[in-house]
Protein backbone atom coordinates (compact mmCIF):
# COMPACT_ATOMS: atom_id res chain seq x y z
CA UNK A 1 0.00 0.00 0.00
CA UNK A 2 1.72 3.59 -1.18
CA UNK A 3 0.19 7.18 -1.94
CA UNK A 4 -0.50 6.22 -5.15
CA UNK A 5 -0.71 2.38 -5.46
CA UNK A 6 -3.47 0.80 -3.26
CA UNK A 7 -3.72 3.66 -1.65
CA UNK A 8 -6.53 4.52 1.29
CA UNK A 9 -7.00 7.94 0.28
CA UNK A 10 -10.16 7.08 -2.28
CA UNK A 11 -11.60 4.50 0.72
CA UNK A 12 -11.72 6.86 3.05
CA UNK A 13 -12.89 9.80 0.77
CA UNK A 14 -15.95 7.67 -0.50
CA UNK A 15 -16.61 6.32 3.41
CA UNK A 16 -17.49 10.10 4.09
CA UNK A 17 -19.58 10.88 1.23
CA UNK A 18 -21.45 7.35 1.92
CA UNK A 19 -22.09 8.65 5.37
CA UNK A 20 -24.13 11.71 3.76
CA UNK A 21 -27.75 12.37 4.41
CA UNK A 22 -28.08 12.89 0.59
CA UNK A 23 -25.50 10.07 -0.71
CA UNK A 24 -27.10 8.23 -3.68
CA UNK A 25 -26.02 5.40 -4.98
CA UNK A 26 -24.52 4.97 -8.05
CA UNK A 27 -22.37 2.02 -7.87
CA UNK A 28 -24.03 0.10 -10.68
CA UNK A 29 -21.76 1.95 -12.59
CA UNK A 30 -19.21 -0.85 -11.80
CA UNK A 31 -21.08 -3.48 -13.74
CA UNK A 32 -20.03 -1.57 -17.00
CA UNK A 33 -16.17 -1.45 -15.70
CA UNK A 34 -16.10 -4.82 -14.69
CA UNK A 35 -17.33 -6.00 -18.08
CA UNK A 36 -14.23 -4.04 -19.36
CA UNK A 37 -11.93 -5.78 -16.89
CA UNK A 38 -13.08 -9.21 -17.35
CA UNK A 39 -12.69 -8.93 -21.46
CA UNK A 40 -8.91 -10.58 -21.21
CA UNK A 41 -10.27 -13.89 -19.72
CA UNK A 42 -13.30 -14.01 -22.48
CA UNK A 43 -11.26 -12.18 -25.71
CA UNK A 44 -10.36 -15.76 -27.02
CA UNK A 45 -12.46 -17.93 -25.38
CA UNK A 46 -15.96 -16.00 -26.42
CA UNK A 47 -15.57 -12.83 -28.62
CA UNK A 48 -18.26 -10.50 -28.55
CA UNK A 49 -19.00 -6.86 -29.13
CA UNK A 50 -16.79 -5.54 -26.09
CA UNK A 51 -13.90 -7.17 -28.15
CA UNK A 52 -11.30 -4.68 -29.56
CA UNK A 53 -9.22 -2.33 -29.06
CA UNK A 54 -9.53 0.39 -26.71
CA UNK A 55 -12.81 -1.12 -24.97
CA UNK A 56 -10.57 -0.70 -21.56
CA UNK A 57 -9.74 2.96 -21.86
CA UNK A 58 -12.65 5.03 -20.57
CA UNK A 59 -12.59 8.93 -20.47
CA UNK A 60 -15.62 10.71 -18.74
CA UNK A 61 -15.30 14.47 -19.35
CA UNK A 62 -18.08 16.68 -17.67
CA UNK A 63 -18.59 19.57 -16.38
CA UNK A 64 -16.77 20.59 -12.65
CA UNK A 65 -19.37 19.73 -9.55
CA UNK A 66 -21.27 16.37 -11.53
CA UNK A 67 -19.54 13.70 -9.11
CA UNK A 68 -16.57 13.06 -11.02
CA UNK A 69 -14.62 12.61 -8.31
CA UNK A 70 -16.92 10.78 -5.96
CA UNK A 71 -16.88 8.18 -9.00
CA UNK A 72 -13.47 7.53 -8.98
CA UNK A 73 -13.27 7.29 -5.40
CA UNK A 74 -15.98 4.61 -5.47
CA UNK A 75 -14.32 2.77 -8.40
CA UNK A 76 -11.16 2.74 -6.47
CA UNK A 77 -12.19 1.97 -3.66
CA UNK A 78 -13.90 -1.01 -4.87
CA UNK A 79 -11.26 -2.47 -7.01
CA UNK A 80 -8.21 -1.56 -4.84
CA UNK A 81 -6.26 -3.85 -2.87
CA UNK A 82 -5.18 -1.39 -0.15
CA UNK A 83 -8.16 -1.25 1.89
CA UNK A 84 -10.83 -3.85 2.66
CA UNK A 85 -14.18 -2.35 1.45
CA UNK A 86 -16.74 -5.16 1.76
CA UNK A 87 -18.60 -3.45 4.74
CA UNK A 88 -18.81 -0.51 3.07
CA UNK A 89 -20.09 -1.59 -0.47
CA UNK A 90 -22.34 -5.05 0.64
CA UNK A 91 -25.47 -2.38 1.36
CA UNK A 92 -24.72 -0.78 -2.14
CA UNK A 93 -26.61 -2.11 -5.46
CA UNK A 94 -23.56 -3.50 -7.07
CA UNK A 95 -23.44 -6.01 -4.24
CA UNK A 96 -26.39 -7.56 -5.88
CA UNK A 97 -24.53 -8.40 -8.91
CA UNK A 98 -22.80 -12.47 -9.37
CA UNK A 99 -19.54 -10.24 -9.96
CA UNK A 100 -19.71 -8.31 -6.89
CA UNK A 101 -16.97 -10.70 -4.80
CA UNK A 102 -14.56 -12.18 -7.45
CA UNK A 103 -13.22 -8.33 -7.95
CA UNK A 104 -13.92 -6.85 -4.82
CA UNK A 105 -10.82 -5.79 -3.90
CA UNK A 106 -8.75 -7.74 -5.76
CA UNK A 107 -7.10 -5.74 -8.40
CA UNK A 108 -3.80 -3.51 -8.43
CA UNK A 109 -4.97 0.32 -8.46
CA UNK A 110 -2.90 3.01 -9.06
CA UNK A 111 -5.09 6.12 -8.46
CA UNK A 112 -3.82 9.63 -9.05
CA UNK A 113 -5.50 13.02 -8.82
CA UNK A 114 -3.52 15.23 -10.75
CA UNK A 115 -4.89 18.40 -9.53
CA UNK A 116 -3.10 17.89 -6.58
CA UNK A 117 0.15 20.15 -6.42
CA UNK A 118 3.65 20.19 -4.75
CA UNK A 119 4.94 22.56 -2.36
CA UNK A 120 5.35 26.16 -4.04
CA UNK A 121 5.05 24.65 -7.64
CA UNK A 122 6.14 27.22 -10.10
CA UNK A 123 7.24 24.72 -12.94
CA UNK A 124 6.15 21.67 -14.62
CA UNK A 125 9.01 19.88 -13.76
CA UNK A 126 8.39 20.33 -10.17
CA UNK A 127 4.34 19.07 -10.97
CA UNK A 128 5.21 15.77 -12.37
CA UNK A 129 8.41 15.39 -10.64
CA UNK A 130 5.81 15.11 -7.76
CA UNK A 131 3.84 12.46 -9.21
CA UNK A 132 6.98 10.36 -10.85
CA UNK A 133 8.64 9.94 -7.94
CA UNK A 134 5.93 9.27 -5.53
CA UNK A 135 4.51 6.01 -7.62
CA UNK A 136 8.61 4.80 -8.67
CA UNK A 137 8.51 5.00 -4.44
CA UNK A 138 5.68 3.09 -4.46
CA UNK A 139 6.37 0.06 -6.92
CA UNK A 140 10.16 0.39 -5.42
CA UNK A 141 8.51 -0.75 -2.07
CA UNK A 142 5.83 -3.18 -3.22
CA UNK A 143 7.78 -4.58 -5.90
CA UNK A 144 11.65 -5.02 -4.55
CA UNK A 145 12.43 -8.22 -6.93
CA UNK A 146 11.60 -5.87 -9.71
CA UNK A 147 15.31 -3.92 -8.59
CA UNK A 148 13.70 -0.79 -9.86
CA UNK A 149 15.65 1.63 -9.85
CA UNK A 150 15.76 5.23 -8.29
CA UNK A 151 16.21 6.69 -11.85
CA UNK A 152 13.57 4.74 -13.83
CA UNK A 153 10.36 6.11 -15.71
CA UNK A 154 7.90 4.79 -14.10
CA UNK A 155 6.51 2.94 -17.32
CA UNK A 156 9.75 1.20 -17.30
CA UNK A 157 9.74 0.33 -14.03
CA UNK A 158 5.70 -1.07 -14.38
CA UNK A 159 6.68 -2.93 -17.65
CA UNK A 160 9.80 -5.13 -15.52
CA UNK A 161 6.87 -5.62 -12.95
CA UNK A 162 4.92 -7.08 -15.67
CA UNK A 163 7.46 -9.16 -16.43
CA UNK A 164 9.09 -10.33 -13.58
CA UNK A 165 6.13 -10.35 -10.89
CA UNK A 166 3.86 -13.06 -12.76
CA UNK A 167 2.08 -11.14 -15.25
CA UNK A 168 0.99 -8.28 -12.44
CA UNK A 169 -1.20 -5.59 -14.14
CA UNK A 170 -3.01 -2.24 -12.88
CA UNK A 171 -6.08 -0.80 -12.94
CA UNK A 172 -5.48 2.96 -13.70
CA UNK A 173 -7.39 5.88 -12.10
CA UNK A 174 -7.00 9.60 -12.92
CA UNK A 175 -9.21 12.11 -12.10
CA UNK A 176 -8.49 15.81 -13.28
CA UNK A 177 -6.52 14.68 -15.89
CA UNK A 178 -7.01 18.40 -17.80
CA UNK A 179 -5.83 20.19 -14.54
CA UNK A 180 -2.48 21.57 -16.06
CA UNK A 181 -3.54 22.79 -19.27
CA UNK A 182 -5.39 25.27 -16.78
CA UNK A 183 -2.17 26.70 -14.93
CA UNK A 184 -0.35 29.39 -15.46
CA UNK A 185 2.87 28.01 -14.93
CA UNK A 186 2.56 25.48 -17.74
CA UNK A 187 3.80 26.38 -21.26
CA UNK A 188 2.12 25.20 -24.21
CA UNK A 189 5.72 23.03 -24.24
CA UNK A 190 4.93 21.42 -20.58
CA UNK A 191 1.09 20.77 -21.55
CA UNK A 192 2.01 18.20 -24.28
CA UNK A 193 4.91 16.99 -22.80
CA UNK A 194 2.64 15.91 -20.39
CA UNK A 195 -0.06 14.83 -23.18
CA UNK A 196 2.95 12.37 -23.93
CA UNK A 197 3.81 11.38 -20.47
CA UNK A 198 0.34 9.96 -20.23
CA UNK A 199 0.70 8.07 -23.42
CA UNK A 200 4.06 6.86 -22.45
CA UNK A 201 2.34 5.49 -19.27
CA UNK A 202 -0.84 4.02 -20.70
CA UNK A 203 -0.75 3.62 -24.72
CA UNK A 204 0.01 -0.09 -25.81
CA UNK A 205 1.33 -1.57 -22.60
CA UNK A 206 1.09 -4.76 -21.37
CA UNK A 207 0.56 -4.03 -17.64
CA UNK A 208 -2.66 -1.51 -18.07
CA UNK A 209 -5.45 -3.75 -16.73
CA UNK A 210 -8.07 -1.03 -16.88
CA UNK A 211 -7.36 3.08 -17.25
CA UNK A 212 -10.35 4.85 -16.27
CA UNK A 213 -9.77 9.07 -16.85
CA UNK A 214 -12.13 12.07 -15.57
CA UNK A 215 -11.59 15.55 -16.96
CA UNK A 216 -13.66 18.82 -17.58
CA UNK A 217 -12.00 19.16 -21.65
CA UNK A 218 -12.29 16.25 -24.36
CA UNK A 219 -9.23 14.66 -25.04
CA UNK A 220 -8.97 15.79 -28.97
CA UNK A 221 -8.38 19.09 -27.71
CA UNK A 222 -5.07 18.47 -26.10
CA UNK A 223 -4.23 15.31 -28.63
CA UNK A 224 -4.12 16.37 -32.09
CA UNK A 225 -2.08 13.05 -32.96
CA UNK A 226 -2.65 9.38 -31.74
CA UNK A 227 -1.18 10.09 -28.57
CA UNK A 228 -4.49 9.28 -26.19
CA UNK A 229 -6.66 7.73 -29.25
CA UNK A 230 -6.76 4.57 -27.53
CA UNK A 231 -8.98 6.31 -25.04
CA UNK A 232 -12.95 5.99 -25.85
CA UNK A 233 -14.70 9.27 -24.42
CA UNK A 234 -17.93 9.49 -22.80
CA UNK A 235 -19.51 13.68 -23.03
CA UNK A 236 -22.40 14.63 -21.23
CA UNK A 237 -23.24 16.42 -25.05
CA UNK A 238 -21.94 13.48 -27.41
CA UNK A 239 -22.25 10.30 -25.67
CA UNK A 240 -25.61 8.49 -23.68
CA UNK A 241 -23.43 5.64 -22.07
CA UNK A 242 -22.91 6.64 -18.89
CA UNK A 243 -24.58 9.73 -18.57
CA UNK A 244 -26.92 8.30 -15.48
CA UNK A 245 -23.97 8.33 -13.38
CA UNK A 246 -22.81 12.03 -13.40
CA UNK A 247 -25.64 14.38 -12.23
CA UNK A 248 -29.11 13.40 -10.16
CA UNK A 249 -32.20 12.89 -12.28
CA UNK A 250 -35.47 13.54 -11.37
CA UNK A 251 -36.42 10.38 -9.03
CA UNK A 252 -33.14 10.62 -7.49
CA UNK A 253 -33.99 14.42 -6.48
CA UNK A 254 -37.13 13.14 -5.09
CA UNK A 255 -35.49 10.53 -2.88
CA UNK A 256 -33.37 12.83 -1.14
CA UNK A 257 -36.36 15.58 -0.91
CA UNK A 258 -38.01 12.79 0.87
CA UNK A 259 -35.15 12.36 3.10
CA UNK A 260 -34.59 16.26 3.58
CA UNK A 261 -38.76 16.66 4.91
CA UNK A 262 -37.86 14.16 7.29
CA UNK A 263 -35.22 15.81 8.46
CA UNK A 264 -36.62 19.03 8.44
CA UNK A 265 -40.65 18.55 9.95
CA UNK A 266 -40.38 22.21 11.54
CA UNK A 267 -37.97 24.27 9.74
CA UNK A 268 -38.50 23.72 5.99
CA UNK A 269 -37.30 25.97 3.75
CA UNK A 270 -36.35 24.26 0.69
CA UNK A 271 -39.05 23.04 -1.98
CA UNK A 272 -38.88 20.40 -4.45
CA UNK A 273 -40.48 23.38 -6.95
CA UNK A 274 -37.59 25.34 -5.81
CA UNK A 275 -35.10 22.14 -6.48
CA UNK A 276 -36.08 22.30 -10.11
CA UNK A 277 -35.81 25.47 -10.51
CA UNK A 278 -32.26 26.22 -9.08
CA UNK A 279 -30.54 23.30 -9.98
CA UNK A 280 -32.34 21.35 -12.76
CA UNK A 281 -31.64 22.05 -16.33
CA UNK A 282 -28.86 19.95 -17.99
CA UNK A 283 -29.74 17.01 -20.51
CA UNK A 284 -27.80 14.58 -21.38
CA UNK A 285 -27.24 13.35 -25.08
CA UNK A 286 -30.33 10.98 -25.06
CA UNK A 287 -32.45 14.03 -23.75
CA UNK A 288 -32.50 13.10 -19.98
CA UNK A 289 -32.72 15.53 -17.68
CA UNK A 290 -29.56 16.35 -14.92
CA UNK A 291 -29.16 18.78 -11.78
CA UNK A 292 -26.59 19.76 -10.48
CA UNK A 293 -25.79 17.12 -7.63
CA UNK A 294 -23.38 19.38 -5.60
CA UNK A 295 -25.40 22.22 -5.32
CA UNK A 296 -28.52 20.06 -4.53
CA UNK A 297 -26.97 18.54 -2.20
CA UNK A 298 -25.45 21.97 -0.42
CA UNK A 299 -29.02 23.61 -0.89
CA UNK A 300 -30.40 20.94 1.26
CA UNK A 301 -27.75 20.12 4.18
CA UNK A 302 -28.10 24.04 4.59
CA UNK A 303 -32.27 23.78 4.37
CA UNK A 304 -31.83 27.06 1.97
CA UNK A 305 -32.26 27.40 -2.02
CA UNK A 306 -29.23 29.44 -3.16
CA UNK A 307 -25.86 30.06 -5.54
CA UNK A 308 -23.41 27.53 -4.78
CA UNK A 309 -21.64 27.86 -7.88
CA UNK A 310 -18.03 28.43 -6.56
CA UNK A 311 -14.94 29.74 -8.91
CA UNK A 312 -11.61 27.73 -8.52
CA UNK A 313 -10.13 30.66 -11.30
CA UNK A 314 -11.01 32.06 -14.55
CA UNK A 315 -12.21 29.18 -16.23
CA UNK A 316 -15.38 29.25 -13.59
CA UNK A 317 -16.18 33.09 -14.78
CA UNK A 318 -18.92 33.58 -16.63
CA UNK A 319 -17.63 37.01 -18.27
CA UNK A 320 -14.12 35.21 -19.18
CA UNK A 321 -16.15 33.44 -22.06
CA UNK A 322 -18.14 36.30 -23.02
CA UNK A 323 -15.23 38.66 -22.81
CA UNK A 324 -13.10 36.48 -24.88
CA UNK A 325 -15.12 38.48 -27.86
CA UNK A 326 -18.31 40.46 -26.83
CA UNK A 327 -19.63 41.93 -30.21
CA UNK A 328 -19.88 38.46 -31.15
CA UNK A 329 -22.21 37.43 -28.29
CA UNK A 330 -23.55 40.37 -26.55
CA UNK A 331 -27.08 40.19 -28.57
CA UNK A 332 -27.17 36.53 -27.70
CA UNK A 333 -26.40 37.23 -24.28
CA UNK A 334 -29.81 39.11 -24.07
CA UNK A 335 -31.57 36.01 -25.64
CA UNK A 336 -29.96 33.93 -22.80
CA UNK A 337 -31.32 36.24 -19.84
CA UNK A 338 -34.56 36.47 -21.67
CA UNK A 339 -34.78 32.65 -21.37
CA UNK A 340 -35.09 32.12 -25.27
CA UNK A 341 -32.54 29.38 -26.35
CA UNK A 342 -29.80 30.13 -29.14
CA UNK A 343 -28.93 28.30 -32.25
CA UNK A 344 -25.16 27.38 -31.73
CA UNK A 345 -22.78 24.68 -33.38
CA UNK A 346 -21.22 23.47 -30.11
CA UNK A 347 -18.49 21.03 -31.15
CA UNK A 348 -16.41 19.73 -27.79
CA UNK A 349 -13.39 19.82 -29.30
CA UNK A 350 -13.38 23.01 -29.90
CA UNK A 351 -14.06 24.35 -26.36
CA UNK A 352 -10.14 25.52 -25.39
CA UNK A 353 -10.20 27.53 -22.59
CA UNK A 354 -7.28 29.59 -24.32
CA UNK A 355 -8.52 30.45 -27.45
CA UNK A 356 -11.53 31.36 -27.88
CA UNK A 357 -12.55 33.42 -31.28
CA UNK A 358 -15.88 32.60 -32.69
CA UNK A 359 -19.17 32.59 -31.67
CA UNK A 360 -19.65 28.62 -31.39
CA UNK A 361 -16.11 28.14 -29.79
CA UNK A 362 -17.56 30.51 -26.86
CA UNK A 363 -20.65 28.52 -26.58
CA UNK A 364 -18.57 25.19 -26.71
CA UNK A 365 -16.22 25.97 -23.80
CA UNK A 366 -19.47 27.25 -21.78
CA UNK A 367 -21.40 24.43 -22.55
CA UNK A 368 -18.26 22.28 -21.03
CA UNK A 369 -17.77 24.31 -18.03
CA UNK A 370 -21.67 23.94 -17.61
CA UNK A 371 -22.48 27.90 -17.77
CA UNK A 372 -24.90 26.42 -20.89
CA UNK A 373 -26.98 23.69 -21.70
CA UNK A 374 -27.16 22.28 -24.97
CA UNK A 375 -30.41 20.86 -26.62
CA UNK A 376 -32.11 20.31 -30.19
CA UNK A 377 -29.03 22.54 -31.41
CA UNK A 378 -29.62 25.26 -29.35
CA UNK A 379 -27.65 26.54 -26.14
CA UNK A 380 -29.79 27.95 -23.00
CA UNK A 381 -28.99 28.72 -19.38
CA UNK A 382 -29.80 25.58 -17.38
CA UNK A 383 -31.30 27.22 -14.29
CA UNK A 384 -31.61 30.01 -11.83
CA UNK A 385 -28.81 29.51 -10.06
CA UNK A 386 -26.88 30.25 -13.39
CA UNK A 387 -29.11 32.95 -14.85
CA UNK A 388 -28.14 34.70 -11.74
CA UNK A 389 -24.83 34.30 -12.55
CA UNK A 390 -25.77 35.36 -16.35
CA UNK A 391 -27.51 38.30 -14.34
CA UNK A 392 -24.56 39.33 -12.13
CA UNK A 393 -22.25 40.05 -15.35
CA UNK A 394 -25.13 41.61 -17.96
CA UNK A 395 -25.22 44.16 -15.18
CA UNK A 396 -22.01 45.37 -14.81
CA UNK A 397 -20.84 45.08 -18.01
CA UNK A 398 -20.98 48.03 -19.78
CA UNK A 399 -19.59 46.37 -23.07
CA UNK A 400 -22.67 44.34 -23.37
CA UNK A 401 -24.72 47.35 -25.32
CA UNK A 402 -28.58 47.06 -25.17
CA UNK A 403 -28.61 44.50 -22.78
CA UNK A 404 -26.26 46.08 -20.32
CA UNK A 405 -28.61 49.88 -20.67
CA UNK A 406 -31.79 47.62 -20.16
CA UNK A 407 -30.76 45.61 -17.06
CA UNK A 408 -29.72 48.77 -15.35
CA UNK A 409 -33.04 50.16 -16.19
CA UNK A 410 -34.42 47.35 -14.29
CA UNK A 411 -33.62 49.03 -10.53
CA UNK A 412 -36.05 51.85 -12.19
CA UNK A 413 -38.69 49.64 -13.32
CA UNK A 414 -39.05 47.78 -10.15
CA UNK A 415 -39.01 51.23 -8.39
CA UNK A 416 -41.27 52.37 -10.76
CA UNK A 417 -43.93 49.44 -9.93
CA UNK A 418 -43.99 49.45 -6.63
CA UNK A 419 -44.51 53.56 -6.65
CA UNK A 420 -47.62 52.88 -9.56
CA UNK A 421 -45.15 54.89 -11.64
CA UNK A 422 -46.59 54.00 -15.15
CA UNK A 423 -45.14 56.85 -16.81
CA UNK A 424 -41.66 55.35 -16.30
CA UNK A 425 -42.74 52.22 -16.83
CA UNK A 426 -43.99 52.84 -20.29
CA UNK A 427 -41.24 54.95 -20.79
CA UNK A 428 -38.16 51.70 -20.20
CA UNK A 429 -40.42 49.45 -21.96
CA UNK A 430 -40.15 51.67 -24.96
CA UNK A 431 -36.64 51.49 -24.45
CA UNK A 432 -37.19 48.13 -24.88
CA UNK A 433 -39.20 47.92 -27.94
CA UNK A 434 -36.55 50.69 -29.95
CA UNK A 435 -33.60 49.28 -28.87
CA UNK A 436 -31.74 47.18 -32.24
CA UNK A 437 -31.24 44.10 -30.62
CA UNK A 438 -33.71 41.20 -32.62
CA UNK A 439 -34.37 39.94 -29.29
CA UNK A 440 -36.38 42.92 -28.27
CA UNK A 441 -38.74 42.82 -31.41
CA UNK A 442 -42.15 41.04 -30.00
CA UNK A 443 -44.79 39.81 -31.35
CA UNK A 444 -47.12 37.60 -28.64
CA UNK A 445 -47.28 37.00 -25.08
CA UNK A 446 -44.62 34.35 -24.61
CA UNK A 447 -42.26 37.14 -26.45
CA UNK A 448 -43.57 39.79 -24.21
CA UNK A 449 -43.08 37.63 -21.53
CA UNK A 450 -39.06 37.09 -22.78
CA UNK A 451 -38.97 41.13 -22.30
CA UNK A 452 -40.52 40.90 -18.38
CA UNK A 453 -37.32 38.87 -17.63
CA UNK A 454 -34.64 42.20 -19.19
CA UNK A 455 -36.76 44.64 -17.44
CA UNK A 456 -37.35 43.34 -14.02
CA UNK A 457 -34.21 41.81 -14.12
CA UNK A 458 -32.91 43.78 -10.75
CA UNK A 459 -36.09 42.11 -8.98
CA UNK A 460 -34.21 38.95 -8.61
CA UNK A 461 -32.28 39.90 -6.41
CA UNK A 462 -35.27 40.63 -4.09
CA UNK A 463 -37.86 38.24 -5.31
CA UNK A 464 -38.32 34.63 -6.29
CA UNK A 465 -39.74 35.17 -9.47
CA UNK A 466 -42.20 32.48 -10.87
CA UNK A 467 -42.79 32.14 -14.57
CA UNK A 468 -46.65 30.80 -15.52
CA UNK A 469 -47.12 30.00 -11.42
CA UNK A 470 -50.55 28.12 -10.13
CA UNK A 471 -52.28 30.53 -8.58
CA UNK A 472 -56.02 30.81 -7.90
CA UNK A 473 -57.93 29.17 -10.19
CA UNK A 474 -55.13 29.36 -13.25
CA UNK A 475 -51.65 30.21 -14.01
CA UNK A 476 -50.23 33.60 -13.82
CA UNK A 477 -48.06 35.54 -16.19
CA UNK A 478 -45.43 36.37 -13.56
CA UNK A 479 -45.49 36.42 -9.99
CA UNK A 480 -42.66 37.91 -7.32
CA UNK A 481 -42.71 36.32 -4.07
CA UNK A 482 -40.39 38.83 -1.57
CA UNK A 483 -37.69 37.47 0.37
CA UNK A 484 -38.50 40.05 2.90
CA UNK A 485 -42.25 38.86 3.44
CA UNK A 486 -43.24 42.04 4.28
CA UNK A 487 -42.78 44.25 1.43
CA UNK A 488 -44.51 44.44 -1.84
CA UNK A 489 -46.06 41.45 -3.12
CA UNK A 490 -46.37 41.58 -7.45
CA UNK A 491 -48.62 39.74 -9.77
CA UNK A 492 -48.10 40.74 -13.66
CA UNK A 493 -50.35 39.71 -16.16
CA UNK A 494 -49.39 40.52 -20.01
CA UNK A 495 -51.69 41.13 -23.01
CA UNK A 496 -51.04 41.52 -26.48
CA UNK A 497 -53.84 42.71 -28.59
CA UNK A 498 -55.94 43.55 -25.91
CA UNK A 499 -55.68 46.24 -22.99
CA UNK A 500 -54.22 46.24 -19.24
CA UNK A 501 -57.59 46.72 -17.90
CA UNK A 502 -58.16 43.33 -19.24
CA UNK A 503 -55.43 42.26 -17.54
CA UNK A 504 -56.09 43.49 -14.04
CA UNK A 505 -59.57 42.08 -14.71
CA UNK A 506 -58.33 38.48 -15.11
CA UNK A 507 -56.01 39.09 -12.22
CA UNK A 508 -58.85 39.33 -9.94
CA UNK A 509 -61.68 37.03 -11.63
CA UNK A 510 -58.71 34.24 -11.15
CA UNK A 511 -57.80 35.36 -7.69
CA UNK A 512 -54.15 35.11 -8.48
CA UNK A 513 -53.68 36.95 -4.92
CA UNK A 514 -54.31 33.98 -3.09
CA UNK A 515 -50.89 32.47 -3.52
CA UNK A 516 -50.26 35.34 -0.90
CA UNK A 517 -53.26 34.41 1.29
CA UNK A 518 -52.00 31.72 3.01
CA UNK A 519 -54.02 28.57 4.26
CA UNK A 520 -57.78 29.18 5.55
CA UNK A 521 -57.40 29.92 9.21
CA UNK A 522 -53.86 30.49 9.14
CA UNK A 523 -51.99 34.36 9.08
CA UNK A 524 -50.62 35.20 5.66
CA UNK A 525 -46.84 34.22 5.26
CA UNK A 526 -46.69 37.51 3.16
CA UNK A 527 -47.77 40.60 4.84
CA UNK A 528 -46.96 43.25 2.15
CA UNK A 529 -49.09 45.23 -0.20
CA UNK A 530 -50.45 43.10 -2.89
CA UNK A 531 -49.78 44.99 -6.26
CA UNK A 532 -52.28 43.95 -9.48
CA UNK A 533 -49.84 45.02 -12.66
CA UNK A 534 -51.32 44.63 -16.22
CA UNK A 535 -49.34 45.35 -19.43
CA UNK A 536 -50.48 45.37 -22.78
CA UNK A 537 -48.92 45.72 -26.07
CA UNK A 538 -50.87 46.66 -29.17
CA UNK A 539 -48.97 45.58 -32.36
CA UNK A 540 -51.80 47.87 -34.39
CA UNK A 541 -51.53 51.40 -32.31
CA UNK A 542 -48.60 53.33 -33.78
CA UNK A 543 -49.12 55.67 -31.18
CA UNK A 544 -49.52 53.95 -28.18
CA UNK A 545 -48.19 50.54 -28.39
CA UNK A 546 -47.66 49.95 -24.74
CA UNK A 547 -50.18 50.10 -21.81
CA UNK A 548 -49.38 49.81 -17.67
CA UNK A 549 -52.20 49.95 -14.84
CA UNK A 550 -51.40 48.64 -11.22
CA UNK A 551 -53.64 48.61 -8.57
CA UNK A 552 -53.88 48.36 -4.84
CA UNK A 553 -55.76 44.16 -4.20
CA UNK A 554 -54.74 44.62 -0.29
CA UNK A 555 -52.80 47.22 1.59
CA UNK A 556 -50.14 46.45 4.20
CA UNK A 557 -51.30 43.92 7.32
CA UNK A 558 -50.68 45.04 10.54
Amino acid sequence: MGVYLNSRGAYTMFRRECASAYFVDKSEMLAELVTLVELKGNAVKNPGPNQGKGQKYVAITRPRRFGKTVMANMIASYFGKGVSSGSLFRNLKASEYDWYEEHLNRHNVIHMSFNKLPRACSSYVQYIARFEQGLLMDLQKEYPDAEIEEDEAVWDALTKIHEYCDGEEFIFILDEWDYIYHQDFAADKDKEAFTIFLSNLLKDSPYVEMAYMTGILPIAKYSSGSELNMFCEYTMVAEEKYSEYFGFIDSEVDDLYARYCRLHREDRRVSREGLRAWYDGYHTKSGGRVYNPRSVVLSLENNNLGNYWTSSGPYDELFYYIGANVDEVKEDVGLLIADIPVPAKVQEYAATSMELRTRDEIFSAMVVYGFLNYENGCVSVPNKELMDKFAEVAQKEASLGNVYRLTKESERMLAATKAGDTETMLEILQLAHNTESPLLVYNNEAELASIMKLVYLKARDLYRIEREDKAGVGYVDFIFYPVVRNDDCIIIELKVNHTADEAIQQIKERQYALRFEGKLGEKPVYTGRILAVGIAYNKEDEVKRHECKIEVLRERLG
